[in-house]
């Protein structure tokens, strides 16, 4: 009886087979040139893997390219997949999608980024979700995302309250009346915020450090610096 003969397999398949092997490695810079190699020759059946990797990879280099290999393959491909990943329950699987979409910048994706996001209680999804509706927002809306962005002044530790500053700061004029409604705030830290984010809008090269003593010291003194505070 004649042996039965198996088909080799394509070199083209054992090259993907390596490949989405490797996004599983143990070893970081294994993982690294993998999602490079993905990222180099964009193939449509690397991205369900790419995104199921990006909830789970624990170094922050691979997860950047990680994103930038989502970023090569085609939007209508890789898009209704990401909006899929910001409703899941992994915190790290909305704050990647997240970011990788404002780096794709397909402004399709604009309903997604809902208040929800915004003020999600994981530090990490709210500043993706802040980074991702200043890039995706239309025309228009900038007013309404402002008064969102300005509830969240206040909150966490210096690089949250710096990429929220960022966030608002690159909205433009809009912010104004935002910022001058937390400057009267209940909460000393929304005000000190809100002074430092709008001192940092008119001087962007003094740092975010000085912005907030010199907020600290304006407060002090008993004025935000507004027109018509009665102070001399």
């Amino acid at each position: 009886m004649a042996e039965e003969v198996i088909p080799a397999m394509p070199e083209q398949d054992t090259d993907t087979v390596r490949v989405l092997q490797g996004l599983e490695k143990n070893s970081p810079s294994t993982r690294l040139r993998a999602a490079l190699a993905v990222g180099t020759s964009p193939d449509p059946r690397f991205v369900d893997k790419l995104i199921e990797r990006c909830a789970i990879e624990p170094e922050f280099s691979v997860r950047d390219m990680l994103t930038w290999a989502l970023t090569r393959h085609a939007s209508s491909m890789t898009v209704p997949k990401l909006l899929e990943e910001v409703r899941s329950e992994r915190a790290q699987a909305r704050s990647q999608a997240l970011h990788t979409l404002s780096k794709i910048g397909d402004r399709r994706a604009w309903p997604a980024i809902t208040r929800e996001l915004l003020t999600d209680a994981d530090d990490e999804v709210a500043r993706s979700a802040w980074r991702a509706a200043v890039v995706l927002v239309p025309e228009g809306e900038e007013p309404g995302l402002a008064a969102v962005l300005a509830t969240q002044l206040g909150r966490g530790e210096r690089e949250t309250r710096l990429s929220l500053s960022r966030a608002l700061i690159a909205l433009g004029e809009v912010i104004t009346p935002a910022l001058r409604a937390a400057m009267t705030d209940p909460d000393p830290r929304v005000r000190q915020h809100a002074v430092a984010t709008e001192r940092l809008s008119h001087d962007p090269d003094a740092g975010f450090e000085f912005a907030i003593e010199e907020a600290k010291r304006i407060m002090a003194l008993g004025t935000t610096g507004q027109e018509g505070d009665g102070q001399c």
